[in-house]
């Protein structure tokens, strides 16, 4: 008997940034040319008997403010059995350039707890958390690249903590791009540390099924 965590009839949303976006309320619809079509594509092949109702909620762009604001109808309205949700590279890329939407470590914390609150509250679902990563091998702290490592520490510390709070399964994204990049350039995964390939988001999609236990 399978251990895939995902049952025939459930349904499944999707939440995040430009990552999990990936051009489905374009020509991709509705799910998207990354992980998350990935993903699905491989559940269909090896379970075609479950059936699945899957939403692709990711914004290009979107914070974690932004994902509170929206909350309600594309997560709640949905009544999730499962809910899987990316974000933060935007929070710390805004923290970094002092822009008005900025979302430092000390408030991206409690906002995603208050959205994985209302999840819990509002309905039944099952929580996936994404890290947030960036494609990049960078050791200099002086430059842009390894001042962005240097800040997702921070983020990352935040997503483990609401992971074990909350009893989520874990996709450490960001530890999996790392362990490639030991063998690998970046460029094979991103043509720039934010946004992945298709390489790139076949490995989001093989840490999430292994999450999922498929």
């Amino acid at each position: 008997m399978s251990d895939f965590v995902l049952q025939d009839g459930q349904t499944v949303v999707f939440i995040g940034d430009s990552i999990t976006d990936c051009g489905r309320r374009d020509a991709r619809t509705p799910f998207g040319s990354g992980y998350v079509k990935i993903a699905l594509d491989l559940i269909t092949a090896r379970y075609p008997e479950r059936r699945l109702r899957c939403f692709n909620e990711g914004i290009s762009g979107n914070t974690v403010q932004d994902l509170a604001s929206r909350w309600q109808p594309d997560v709640i309205a949905h009544q999730p059995d499962w809910l899987c949700v990316k974000i933060g590279i935007n929070d710390l890329h805004r923290t970094l350039d002092r822009t008005p939407e900025a979302v430092p470590p000390e408030r991206f914390e409690p906002l995603y707890r208050e959205c994985l609150e209302a999840a819990r509250r509002e309905t039944h679902a099952r929580l996936v958390l994404i890290d947030p990563f960036y494609v990049s091998g960078e050791t200099d702290p002086s430059t842009r690249e390894g001042q962005v490592l240097a800040r997702l520490t921070a983020y990352l510390d935040a997503v483990q903590r609401l992971a074990g709070e909350f009893g989520a399964l874990h996709v450490r994204a960001h530890e999996a791009f790392q362990r490639q990049l030991r063998y690998r350039p970046a460029a094979e995964f991103c043509p720039e540390p934010v946004h992945p390939n298709l390489t790139g988001h076949t490995l989001i999609a093989h840490e999430l099924l292994r999450a999922l236990a498929w």
